[in-house]
């Protein structure tokens, strides 16, 4: 019997172009502003001026497979849930509006009967004590074909896709807010600390913070940061007094302009209250800091994740891990860490320079340029060599040049 050629009309001359063409299929940037995708739909400006302002656009600016639901104007307008919360309260609402997964329209329309749960942004910040209190689940109804997302509080219907980057993102619009388990929509953001704490007597207490307790009380930082604890709350690193020890003599931490090195002490805490089960569970490592809010979203990032065991904390030219928890009391939590965390937008070869805070905001900016520090060279914040990059990219085609070859070679 003779085996049909079905490769007669798949020429060399198609293989080439295949393989020229997948050449240019890169990933999609690891830089996320979710403010710039929604900008095009000016039915969202109240929903994007509400991520921007509460810091949550910045929570989001490493992430990737996400969906986010976005709620038009017009209905978030009707919404009482967004005029009476605290900011700190209202960030937690719209953290519960991003699932920590990439969901298309398609994708919605293959949820089985008995529903979906998805967990979001809110559980990340360990503020939902219940079992999948800080999940959402969905349900797609077949007969109506109507996606609904349920949570304890409220439901809410999709209304269409906004926005989709395949695999990246998905953005949805919803017809109302989706609101947490046990949220308190009227707590107050001046919910004081708990009596008698003082972060600056818990580092004295600790034994080993002496110097990262002194440089706050003559900063003036440590009264911001015990301001902070009142809303959602705080989480310190802080680097024990070997880790100062340990600096290079090329790092003259201690000789940086006063705006700088405060800079550096907010760059060591997180605008959310973290137990330590929270760090070790993390989905998605990469998270703004307090001289984040100051300068701008994708800047002042650290990366969290589990090493070897322990929470790691990779600022890009330093990896530290925790090695101590110092205190950890609903909203704050202070662990000690085995290095100092150098930002890289101060301590890296090409320093950059600082936004000018407005005014009242205590701080002030400095033109005079960082010390350097000897990099290692994977941590290098510079351009990659030619031959990097060359390498990098071959790295990313070649799957692809393999899937075409297998096809070639089955047909």
């Amino acid at each position: 019997m003779a085996i049909p050629n079905s490769i007669s009309n798949f020429t060399p001359l198609t293989f080439l172009y295949l393989l020229f063409f997948s050449s240019f299929i890169l990933p999609i940037s690891s830089s996320l502003n979710i403010a710039d995708l929604l900008s095009s739909h000016p039915n969202f400006s109240d929903f994007t001026s509400l991520l921007t302002t509460t810091a949550v656009a910045a929570d989001l600016s490493g992430r990737s497979s996400i969906t986010i639901l976005a709620v038009p104007n017009t209905y978030l307008r009707t919404s009482s849930a967004v005029n009476r919360p605290s900011p700190a309260v209202l960030a937690d609402v719209l953290r519960y509006h991003v699932l920590l997964e990439y969901l298309s329209l398609s994708d919605l329309r293959r949820i089985p009967p008995t529903g979906k749960i998805v967990s979001t942004l809110f559980q990340t910040t360990g503020r939902n004590a219940a079992a999948n209190s800080g999940s959402v689940n969905i349900t797609f109804d077949p007969s109506s074909s109507a996606v609904t997302f349920h949570s304890p509080a409220a439901n809410a219907t999709l209304l269409s896709p906004v926005e989709t980057l395949p695999i990246n993102v998905s953005i949805l619009s919803l017809n109302s807010l989706l609101i947490p388990y046990n949220l308190d929509l009227m707590a107050s953001e001046t919910r004081p600390p708990p009596p008698g704490l003082n972060i600056t007597k818990a580092l004295i207490d600790g034994h080993n913070f002496n110097v990262a307790a002194a440089m706050l009380a003559a900063s003036g930082v440590v009264s911001e940061f015990e301001n902070d604890e009142g809303g959602a709350g705080i989480t310190l690193f802080v680097p024990t007094d070997k880790a100062f020890a340990d600096l290079p003599s090329s790092v003259k931490f201690q000789s940086l302009p006063a705006d700088r090195k405060a800079i550096v002490l907010r760059f060591h805490v997180l605008h959310s209250y973290y137990p330590l089960g929270s760090l070790e569970a993390i989905v998605n490592p990469i998270y703004p800091t307090l001289a984040t809010e100051q300068n701008g979203a994708g800047r002042f990032t650290v990366n969290i994740s589990r090493v070897n065991g322990s929470v790691g904390i990779d600022t890009g030219i330093v990896q530290a891990s925790v090695t101590q928890t110092v205190l950890d009391q609903n909203p704050v939590a202070i662990f000690g860490v085995s290095k100092v965390l150098l930002p890289k937008e101060f301590f890296g070869k090409n320093p950059a320079e600082v936004s000018k805070p407005s005014e009242g905001s205590g701080a002030l900016v400095n033109s005079a340029q960082p010390p350097e520090i000897s990099l290692s060279p994977e941590y290098s914040p510079g351009p990659p060599p030619l031959g990097l990059e060359i390498r990098s990219s071959v790295l990313r085609i070649l799957p692809c040049w393999w899937c075409i070859v297998l096809c070639y070679l089955l047909l």
